[in-house]
């Protein structure tokens, strides 16, 4: 009977205060004060707004506590936190058990479309690599994932080994099957097993304000990644001004985290004006039996199409070899950063088309494998190679790089300085064909070396631990063009080198200028 009063009440502040034209926690009996738990108060504010179309608003100068639970709260409408502070308490989460199943893997908030997914029929015979269209029309314009499960990819070599994962990719198709450019299919698909889409919605749901702190797990070092943050599963998503911070990390251990702020199955997103936090590195036991460096991301994508970031900061110091890199992403196309000034870009398992500009990247560098286009212009980079094409992927980049008045600075005592960097001995079947890219420009290039260790000349490419005259190995294209257009150090001792192992880069045509 109470429980029926206490909602009966709830339900008439609730209607009351809609006249107002916005849902508030409070209305739902969230405390604000730090110390009692406001999940299940966030949970239905934000349900009552999905119901009646309203957008959520936080209370400035309140502080929301939200202890481990079960509970996700889904956003549906806009939502404006403001100067309000929310206290993630991770402490406490246990891992799986039997009475608690899954509890580190139930984000706080799930932002949704009121659209539902749908299966696309007629592409089970297969699609070729850009090719213009599916040759299928669709209900609207749609994200869609295509999957060939007959086939792995991406079967990563290293510490953390694994067998791969399904042949898949996201793109952004029209109404009537056409693919946009920016997301051009990149495999040769020989079936389809599975094409899943999702309506891309017409209009912008913003998020925007808040402070957050995540008081962190004290787990152990093991592969049990947390999912505690803001996952976002809608495409045309604006989210600004947020501030996330970790307390409480322990200095021994920990598990690891993905993303704070984690866009998932979405297009259309932009995420600006953001200060987050890296967390701290920490060791463990990798597939392959030997000691790997574990890390934790507080800003990452997942099978997205066209992601924009802008003036996204960190609060550690970009330097600090004590904490993992910030960003990370799998599988997605169309990326773009400005004015951000972070650790570490990464991109996983094939991203196509990226543009970094106005940028400064930290002691994990820029890392990627993919396709298509990748353009840096005006970026910094503070590691001894300016792009490091992923060992553990291929070190591939089946496209063009494109490099204009950035500056490579390295970290003290960097012993050997390339330009471009990774490994590929040949010895390891990645599961598809790995290269590197077909064009390579730089236009006004300075390594800032001066204050480096290193003797040795500066090269363009490393040596990709591979031998130039060596047979029997897995393919591996090393040809095309390169223009060096005003590339120079600001060491007068350290010439511009074409690699140590130039014997490897024979099949390029160099332009100096």
């Amino acid at each position: 009977m109470m429980k029926r009063i206490n909602y009966l009440f709830f339900a008439l502040i609730a209607a009351v205060s809609c006249n107002r034209g916005y849902i508030t926690y409070e209305q739902f009996g969230a405390k604000g004060d730090g110390r009692h738990d406001d999940m299940a108060a966030i949970v239905a504010a934000h349900e009552a707004a999905n119901e009646q179309g309203l957008p959520v608003k936080a209370k400035d100068g309140a502080t929301y506590y939200m202890e481990a639970g079960r509970q996700t709260a889904i956003i549906r409408t806009d939502t404006y936190w403001g100067k309000a502070k929310f206290i993630v308490d991770d402490n406490a989460v246990p891992l799986d058990t039997a009475d608690y199943p899954a509890g580190f893997r139930v984000p706080v908030f799930r932002v949704e479309s009121n659209m539902e997914p749908y299966e696309i029929e007629g592409l089970e015979g297969g699609l070729r690599k850009g090719q213009p269209s599916l040759g299928v029309t669709l209900p609207c314009r749609s994200l869609v994932r295509l999957e060939n499960d007959t086939r792995r990819v991406y079967i990563r070599k290293g510490e953390n080994q694994n067998n791969g994962v399904p042949q898949q990719e996201m793109l952004v198709a029209n109404a009537d099957g056409s693919i946009e450019e920016a997301s051009a299919i990149i495999w040769d698909y020989d079936r389809i097993t599975k094409a899943k889409a999702w309506p891309i919605d017409t209009t912008r749901l913003t998020i925007s304000g808040g402070v957050f702190t995540t008081v962190a797990n004290q787990g152990f070092n093991e592969y049990n990644y947390y999912v505690r943050g803001i996952v976002i599963n809608r495409s045309n998503v604006l989210l600004e001004g947020l501030t996330h911070y970790v307390e409480g990390e322990l200095e021994e251990h920990g598990s690891p985290y993905y993303a704070f702020v984690w866009p998932i199955e979405a297009a259309d997103i932009t995420i600006k004006d953001c200060l987050l936090t890296p967390h701290r590195i920490y060791w463990t036991i990798g597939s392959a039996g030997l000691p790997a460096r574990m890390g934790s991301y507080d800003l990452g994508a997942n099978s997205c199409v066209n992601i924009r970031w802008e003036n996204i900061q960190q609060t550690i110091d970009i330097d600090n070899l004590s904490y993992w890199g910030l960003y990370t992403s799998n599988h997605c196309k169309n990326l773009t950063m400005e004015r951000c000034k972070i650790s570490r870009f990464d991109a996983h398992m094939g991203v196509e088309n990226v543009t970094l500009k106005d940028c400064t990247f930290g002691h994990m560098g820029v890392r990627c494998v993919g396709f298509g286009r990748l353009y840096m212009e005006n970026c910094e980079v503070h590691y001894n190679t300016f792009i490091l094409l992923r060992n553990d992927y291929g070190s591939s980049w089946d496209g063009d790089i494109i490099i204009k008045d950035c500056v490579h600075k390295p970290y003290f005592g960097s012993p050997d300085i390339t330009l471009i960097d990774g490994a590929n001995n040949g010895d390891h079947d990645f599961g598809y064909d790995c290269c590197l890219p077909r064009s390579i420009e730089f236009h006004n290039m300075l390594v800032d070396d001066i204050w480096c260790e290193a003797t040795d000349p500066v090269y363009v490419f490393g040596t990709f631990a591979r031998d130039a005259h060596a047979s029997g190995l897995v393919p591996y294209p090393i040809e095309g063009t390169l223009l060096m257009d005003n590339v120079r150090s600001s060491s007068v001792k350290k010439p511009i080198g074409l690699s140590r192992n130039p014997d490897l880069f024979k099949g390029y045509t160099v332009n100096r200028q």
